[in-house]
Parts: C-alpha cells; structure tokens; sequence
C-alpha cells in the first residue's frame, strides 16, 4: 500500500498513513506533515485512530461478521472514526468516500465488506457507542493495560480514570506573549482587536493565554514577528525552578526545539550567556529558526551529545555553568493526549532504554556546574523511575548535591501536559 498521496481521496491519505504506522512503527505526525491537500481533515482522521485504537478494533471484532484482511483495517478504522467519533462529516460521504478510497488503493474485493460493516455502524451507532461504554476503562479509554496498571499503583484508580479521559480529550492551543517585544497586556489588546479571543490559562494565568477553539495559530496577530510562542504552561515549571538570574552562564541541554531556551533568555533579559546544545540537527534547524523569529541573540547553538565529555567540555569553553537546565528525553507518558501514539510504543523495554540514557546524559552534565550552581532535570513523563527515580539514584551516589525544590505536574489536575521538574544544588566545596 502507498503510504500517501496527493492524489488519492483524503481518507485514502489517512488509510495509507494508518498503515504505515500499524506496519513499521512510524510516526503519525510526521507522516501527516508530508500531506497538503485536505490536511486537517487527514490530521483529524490520523490523530483519532492512533488515539482511539484500542477500542476500534474491539467495534471491528464485535460488528464484522468475519475477521478482515490486514490490508483491510485502516480503511475500517478510517470509516468507523468517523462515524463514531466525528459529528460534522455526512453519512454518505462517510461510506461513498471510504468505499472509493478502498477501491482505488487496489482492493476492489473488499468494497462489499467494507460497505456492509459501515453501514451497520451508521444504523447500530447508538447501541454500539453504549456497548463500548461497558467495557473496560483500558477498552473504552483505550489505553494499554500495562500503563493504566502503573498508573493505577502509582495514582489510584479514580485519578486513573481522570487521566484516561484527559489524554482522550482535544488539546487547546496555549500561547505566551514575548516579553522582549510586547507586555501581556498589550499582546492582550492587539488580539482582541484583530477579533482574537484569548482567556487567561488556569495554571499561570498571568503568563500564559488560551486560545478559543477553532482558532488558527496564523490568526493570532504578531507570530511572525516573533510577539509570541505557542507553549504549553508545564514548559514553564522546569525553569521557573531554574531560576536564571541576568548575566549567568546557562546550559540548555536537550535544548530543541527552544521553547525553554527563550524562557530562560527572557527570564535573564537578554543579558548573560545560554548554551543550547541538542543532538538532532533537524530539531537545531527549529531551534534557530525560533530564536532568530523571537529576537533572543544571548544563545550559542551547537549540535552533540551532552553525555559525551569531549561535547561539555566544548559546551563549557574552559568554564563551569551557573545553572544547568536538563530536559532530557522520556517516554512521553505526560503528554499522551498531544501524542496519542507514544501510548502504544510504551514497554518495560523501551522504559529501561529510557532510563539508562536519563543516568548517563545526568552524568556527563551534572561534571560542568560550578559549586553552588543549580542543575534542574526535567521530563514530560509520568513514570517515577525517570522521575525521582532518577534523582534518587543521582543523590545516593552523589553526596555533593542537595534536592532543593521538585515538581510534578498531573495534567487533570494541573490542566497542562504532564510535566516532572527538581533542582538540584552542588555543595560549596563539592567536587562532585
């Protein structure tokens, strides 16, 4: 199956997607950037599938008369989506659309199966959204069993269930004026004027701005100009611990793609000196793009892995940092509800991968800070054991650090992404 194309009908596009990420593990979100026709219908398809599959393939099992052709599943998928869980597509467009994108994708057997199973879903579509409702929260939530059960250990079942349907709901779009050329105040009037509706986000209300629904980021006036950034308040948790004072010398590692990296910069008003270190060039290419479109000229980008000696110590430049941000790549648990798919690459495997990249990225950074300078380590993970696990671990074998302050942000509460933050001090006097 050609995995997408122009060409095609838009649930073609979608089907292709789905199946390539069901066949080789890719990435929905990067496979729906290559898409220009109809992308938002395709994004809304896409994202709806990977984040309600466990519980499309219960329907299919339960509504098809006979087990479908692999090949076959992501048109399901595509068809059910939408005739379960979008309220704005016509139920003719629903099968005629999908049953011609079967046929032209090259599977002309399927159209009378596939036609068949859409069709009872359109006549059945309350009893089936009932009969959903009754299984289990993994099925209908749609989550795997082995998250919910160590969240269940780690949360407790009713905060389980809050979780479940906050990472099922739709994202909104939270923006942060730029202090650098606008106050909040006025980012707030020039909105409002252009017929923009802003209102304060709960969490940092006197920061942060969400938008109404529906409402386009080209919309806004001034992102081109660099007047604001789109960021989820829990970026901001790691480096309010962080605290970086005018004129330090700052290290922003795993920097990309800079959404923490111009907060610091701000938060130092443009004085001092921010190393910004990450090691996928693509993400750097974003990272200056945003730098250069907010003004922020007090940043050195360089490209490397921050757990390799020979990269701190160019980062370093023959001095020790004064604070150190650390937002070290996690299993993604926090934000599920933005990365739908991350929920289905999740293992005990993957995690202890995960872990042991945390402890030697930890390693290596945590040599470059000065004695009495400040290091935070952040995810946008939920698991304890790249949360204070790490830092359990780093203090047991470390006695020149001190905790002195964490965070952990759960997103129904909060009403942000999942976020996990600590500041550690080193010791006056301590080597390590």
């Amino acid at each position: 199956m050609n995995s997408v194309s122009k060409k095609r009908n838009s649930r073609a596009v979608a089907a292709g997607i789905i199946w390539e990420w069901l066949e080789t593990g890719a990435f929905p979100d990067h496979l729906v950037e290559t898409v220009e026709d109809d992308r938002a219908f395709v994004m809304e398809v896409v994202y709806g599938i990977t984040r309600w599959k466990r519980s499309l393939e219960w329907i299919v099992k339960h509504s098809a008369k006979r087990k479908p052709d692999p090949e076959i599943i992501p048109f399901l998928f595509v068809g059910l989506y939408q005739v379960l869980f979008m309220n704005k597509v016509e139920d003719y467009a629903v099968v005629n659309e999908t049953v011609e994108a079967v046929k032209s994708a090259g599977f002309p057997h399927a159209v009378a199966f596939l036609n068949a199973v859409l069709r009872r879903a359109l006549r059945e579509k309350n009893s089936i959204i009932d009969d959903l409702n009754r299984q289990p929260a993994v099925v209908r939530y749609s989550h795997p069993d082995m998250l919910v059960d160590r969240w269940k250990k780690q949360f407790g079942p009713e905060k389980v269930l809050k979780l479940l349907e906050w990472n099922n709901s739709r994202p909104g779009v939270v923006v942060r004026p730029n202090r650098f050329k606008t106050s909040f105040g006025d980012f707030v009037i020039t909105a409002e004027k252009a017929g923009v509706s802003l209102s304060p986000h709960p969490f940092l209300p006197d920061e942060c701005l969400c938008l109404a629904h529906g409402t386009a980021v080209a919309d806004v006036p001034g992102y081109m100009e660099g007047m604001f950034t789109v960021q989820d308040p829990s970026t901001l948790v790691s480096v309010r611990l962080l605290d970086p004072q005018p004129g330090e010398f700052v290290l922003d590692a795993c920097a990309a793609p800079g959404g923490k990296t111009y907060v610091i910069a701000e938060k130092m008003s443009g004085k001092g000196r921010i190393v910004a270190v990450d090691i996928e060039a693509g993400r750097l290419k974003t990272l200056k793009e945003n730098l250069a479109r907010m003004g922020v000229k007090s940043v050195t980008v360089m490209e490397g892995d921050v757990s390799d000696p020979q990269i701190m110590d160019k980062a370093c430049d023959g001095r020790l940092f004064d604070r150190i941000l650390m937002d070290v790549p996690c299993s993604n648990t926090g934000v599920l509800r933005r990365r739908p798919d991350a929920r289905w690459r999740f293992s005990v495997r993957k995690l202890n991968e995960m872990v042991a990249i945390q402890k030697k990225i930890m390693t290596g950074v945590a040599a470059c800070l000065r004695p009495g300078g400040v290091l935070v380590y952040s995810t946008c993970s939920l698991e304890r054991d790249e949360n204070d696990g790490i830092i359990d671990w780093w203090l047991s074998s470390n006695p020149g650090f001190e905790r002195i302050g964490c965070e952990q942000l759960f997103p129904p509460d909060s009403q942000t992404d999942g976020a996990y933050a600590c500041a550690l001090r080193k010791v006056q006097g301590s080597d390590r």
